[in-house]
């Protein structure tokens, strides 16, 4: 079993109140993890020492793409934050063609090499969109084609939305997949999420598709949800530990 973290991006409204209380919150519910999507102002040293303090972990980090203006500044944050996994995506106007897939792909090679000096590697996160077909192929083969050094945070919850099979995709990729993310609900665009395991999503054969030797994280995220936030997070929590789908601190 691979250890679980939350995308705190799920709880987002709850941090830009009090993010150390909701590091504490996920810490008790037994998370091992956390993923970031911005600080809330914090200084980054601040934030790692907390971590720490409450025995979490940094598994990875969405940020701004990488570029050679942007990559001193994202190092920076993302070595005080003791992170190796910096992960970024595209809208869906990125897509359109297959020259603009193809420019995409550059950008994520490019982005990929510009932090590897550092002792970190890239990932892209997909949505629905990467799933659309341009010239007969998902756009996301494509871009793993086209960019041979970046990995894929797979958001398997999207894949499927996207009309494909997550469990297939994970399995075609294992190699370069140490990070999922992993979400529930009713497989329908513009719908609430829910806790996972308690939507449509086959998690079980989602997880167990995954190479042992390269998934590191399994990774919550909920983007949304029609109950209270923390009280899902809590669900996945235990959904996923209870179900040996991955490993806990409690």
């Amino acid at each position: 079993m691979k250890p679980v973290a939350i995308q705190l991006y799920s709880l987002r409204e709850a941090a830009a109140k009090d993010f150390p209380g909701v590091l504490k919150a996920v810490a008790d519910i037994g998370y091992v993890g956390v993923e970031f999507a911005g600080l809330h102002g914090y200084d980054p040293k601040e934030i790692a020492k907390l971590v720490d303090d409450l025995g979490l972990r940094v598994s990875s980090s969405h940020t701004g793409l990488p570029t050679k203006e942007s990559v001193k500044d994202i190092v920076n944050v993302e070595l005080a934050l003791g992170n190796k996994w910096v992960v970024t995506g595209f809208g869906p106007d990125a897509f359109g063609t297959m020259d603009a897939v193809c420019v995409a792909a550059d950008k994520f090679n490019m982005a990929a090499e510009l932090i590897k000096p550092h002792g970190m590697d890239f990932a892209i996160h997909n949505h629905w969109w990467e799933f659309d077909k341009v010239d007969g192929r998902y756009v996301f083969d494509i871009l793993m084609e086209n960019a041979p050094e970046i990995y894929s945070e797979l958001d398997v919850y999207w894949t499927q939305v996207g009309g494909a099979n997550p469990a297939k995709i994970v399995s075609k990729y294992s190699s370069r997949m140490p990070l999922l993310h992993i979400k529930d609900g009713p497989g329908v665009k513009g719908q609430p999420h829910t806790a996972v395991g308690s939507g449509v999503m086959d998690i079980p054969s989602i997880i167990g598709a995954a190479d042992e030797n390269t998934l590191q994280w399994v990774i919550v995220e909920l983007d949304e949800c029609a109950t209270d936030m923390l009280e899902a997070v809590k669900k996945s929590y235990e959904y996923l530990t209870s179900k040996g789908l991955a490993k806990g601190n409690k």
